[in-house]
C-alpha cells in the first residue's frame, strides 16, 4: 500500500467533488408543527389575495357601470337615457321629468333598469299630429327601439365593466396575472347578473305599474288605457269625415240672410281647453282657413301637465300662420307659457294688454298651477282660498283695464271665477277651464257698460279625460263676428261630435246691442 487509501479526495475551493458532483448535504427536517404553520400561512396568503382580487374586482363592476352603464336612444318621438344599477330586487322605473314615475316589476336580479325620458323630437311629433295612423306605427317602432337600446345597454355595460376593473387591478396588484383574474372574475359577475334580468323577464308587469309622484293620479286621469287607445284610433278614422263637414256648414251658413259679415268684419276664433288632443289642431286649421280667422285666442290649458316634453305640442301655433293670443290656464307652468311666446305668431298675456287687427286685448293667466285631477272641472266647486285667489287676480286685471290708455274690447281670462271684478270694464270676457259652453251677462255696474261673459267648452274634448265615460266631450269653439268699431255683432257655436258621434253642428247667434 502506498498509503493513498485513506486520503480524502480533493475538493476545489467551491467545495465540490473532483468528478464537478454538488456536494451534499445532510437534509434537515423540520418539526411537524414548523410545517403546519408554513402550510397555514400559505393558505392564508393565497386566501387574501383571493379575496383582493374578488373585492377589486367588484370595486371595478361597480365603477365601470356607474361610468359607462347608460346610453342615450329614441324611443318614439322621445329623446331617451337608459341606465342599470346594482339592485337586490331588481325591476324597472320609467322617470317622466317631472310628472313622477312608473315602477315595473320587470325581471328579477341583482340589476335595476332606469328608462328616462327626455325631450320631445318636434319633428316627430308633428308628424304623429298631421297622421293619425302614424300612431299604430309608431308604438310598433317603439318596441323595437327599446330593445335595441337594452341590447347596446348590456353590451356597453359588459365591457365598461371589464375595462374600469383591469385599469382598478393593474393599479392595485402590478401583476398582469392577477388583472387577468379579476377581469375575468368582473366578466362573470357583470354577465351573470344581465344573463339573470334577463332569464326572469315578466312582460306583463307593464300592466301592473306603480305609480309616484303627479303620476299617482295617472290611473284615474287616464281610465282604461286600451279602452281610450281604441276610441282614439276609431276617432282619427272619423276625423277627415268631421272635418268635410265643416267646410259644408261653412258653405251654406254663409249663405243665410240672417247676417252678412261686412267687408271690414275682424273675426276672432275663440279656442280653450285642448288638453294635449292632437286632432284639435287640424280642426283649428281648417275653421282658420274656412272661416277668414284673423285671430286665434286661447284662454288656457293647451297642455295637461306643462312639462317640458309637452311644450313640443305648442309647435303647431306657428302652423297656423295668424296671430295667437293666449293666456296660462291651471294645467299650464311658465315653462308652457315660454314655449308659446317662441312661437313667432304668438303673444302671451300676463296682466298686459296688446291691439291685433284693431281689436285691444287684456289678459292675465291663472294663478293657480295644479296639473291633477283635483282641479278638473268635474271635481267639483272650489273652496274659499282658492276663491279669494281668483277674485284678487280679477281684480288686478280689473284694475290693468281701467288704467289702460286705450279701451280695452276683449278681456281673457282662464276660470270664469276670475270675471266677476271684470264687470263694467270691458263688453266682452272670454274664459274656459269648465268644458262647458256658457254665456251670460255680468252683474251691472251703474253708469258702466254692460259686460258679457262668454265660457268656451274643451276645443280639445277634454284632452284623454274626454274618452273615459259613454259619452265623449265634444270638441268646440266659437267663431266671434266684430263690426269696424269692434262691437260684437255675432258668433257661431261650433261643436265637432266625440268619438262615435261623426257629427258637426253649427249655432250662429245675432247680438241685439243694447
Amino acid at each position: 500500500m502506498d498509503g493513498q487509501e485513506n486520503e480524502e479526495p480533493r475538493r476545489d475551493r467551491d467545495g465540490d467533488s473532483p468528478a464537478g458532483r454538488p456536494r451534499r448535504f445532510p437534509r434537515l427536517r423540520l418539526p411537524a408543527a414548523q410545517r403546519r404553520d408554513g402550510r397555514r400561512q400559505l393558505g392564508v396568503r393565497r386566501a387574501a389575495v383571493a379575496l383582493a382580487v374578488l373585492f377589486v374586482a367588484l370595486a371595478g363592476v361597480l365603477a365601470g357601470v356607474v361610468a359607462g352603464g347608460s346610453v342615450g336612444t329614441d324611443i318614439g318621438p322621445f329623446h331617451a337615457r337608459l341606465a342599470v344599477s346594482p339592485s337586490a330586487s331588481g325591476g324597472t322605473t320609467v322617470e317622466i321629468p317631472p310628472l313622477g314615475s312608473l315602477l315595473l316589476d320587470s325581471h328579477d336580479g341583482p340589476t335595476h333598469l332606469t328608462v328616462e325620458l327626455g325631450a320631445l323630437d318636434q319633428s316627430r311629433v308633428e308628424a304623429l299630429i298631421d297622421d293619425p295612423a302614424s300612431l299604430n306605427r309608431a308604438t310598433q317602432s317603439a318596441v323595437d327601439e327599446v330593445r335595441d337600446g337594452v341590447l347596446r345597454l348590456g353590451l356597453r355595460t359588459v365591457a365598461s365593466a371589464v375595462l374600469a376593473t383591469l385599469v382598478l387591478a393593474l393599479l392595485v396588484f402590478r401583476n398582469t396575472r392577477r388583472a387577468a383574474w379579476a377581469g375575468g372574475l368582473a366578466l362573470l359577475i357583470t354577465a351573470g347578473s344581465l344573463g339573470t334580468a334577463a332569464a326572469t323577464i315578466r312582460p306583463q308587469s307593464i300592466e301592473e305599474p306603480r305609480y309616484e309622484g303627479l303620476l299617482v293620479n295617472a290611473p284615474a286621469i287616464v281610465g282604461d288605457v286600451q279602452k281610450i287607445a281604441n276610441d282614439y284610433t276609431r276617432y282619427g278614422e272619423q276625423l277627415q269625415r268631421l272635418l268635410g263637414n265643416v267646410t259644408q256648414l261653412y258653405t251654406t251658413v254663409s249663405a243665410l240672410p240672417v247676417y252678412e259679415p261686412e267687408p271690414g268684419t275682424t273675426r276672432v276664433l275663440h279656442i280653450s281647453d285642448m288638453h294635449l288632443n292632437p286632432t284639435a289642431w287640424q280642426l283649428i286649421r281648417t275653421v282658420t282657413e274656412q272661416f277668414g280667422i284673423d285671430v286665434v285666442i286661447d284662454t288656457g290649458d293647451i297642455t295637461d301637465w306643462g312639462s317640458e316634453p309637452e311644450a313640443s305640442y305648442v309647435g303647431s301655433i306657428s302652423l297656423l300662420r295668424k296671430p295667437y293670443v293666449y293666456i296660462r290656464g291651471n294645467h299650464d307652468s311658465d315653462r308652457t307659457a315660454a314655449a308659446v311666446a317662441r312661437q313667432p305668431n304668438a303673444i302671451v298675456l300676463d296682466n298686459t294688454t296688446t291691439t291685433v287687427a284693431g281689436l285691444t286685448i287684456a289678459g292675465i293667466g291663472d294663478p293657480r298651477f295644479t296639473p291633477d285631477k283635483s282641479t278638473s272641472p268635474a271635481s267639483g266647486g272650489i273652496n274659499d282660498p282658492t276663491a279669494d285667489e281668483l277674485i284678487t287676480t280679477g281684480d288686478k286685471l280689473a284694475a290693468m283695464v281701467r288704467s289702460s290708455p286705450q279701451p280695452v274690447n276683449i278681456a281673457l281670462v282662464h276660470d270664469p271665477a276670475t270675471a266677476g271684478p271684470l264687470a263694467g270694464t270691458c263688453p266682452l270676457v272670454l274664459a274656459g277651464h269648465t268644458h262647458r259652453r256658457q254665456i251670460e251677462k255680468l252683474p251691472e255696474v251703474p253708469g258702466q257698460q254692460p259686460t258679457t261673459l262668454m265660457v268656451q267648452g274643451s276645443t280639445g274634448g277634454a284632452g284623454l279625460r274626454g274618452l273615459e265615460g259613454e259619452q265623449p266631450t265634444p270638441l268646440t269653439m266659437t267663431v266671434l263676428y266684430f263690426d269696424q268699431q269692434k262691437q260684437l255683432q255675432a258668433y257661431d257655436n261650433i261643436t265637432v261630435g266625440g268619438t262615435g258621434q261623426a257629427q258637426v253642428n253649427l249655432e250662429r247667434t245675432v247680438v241685439t246691442q243694447p
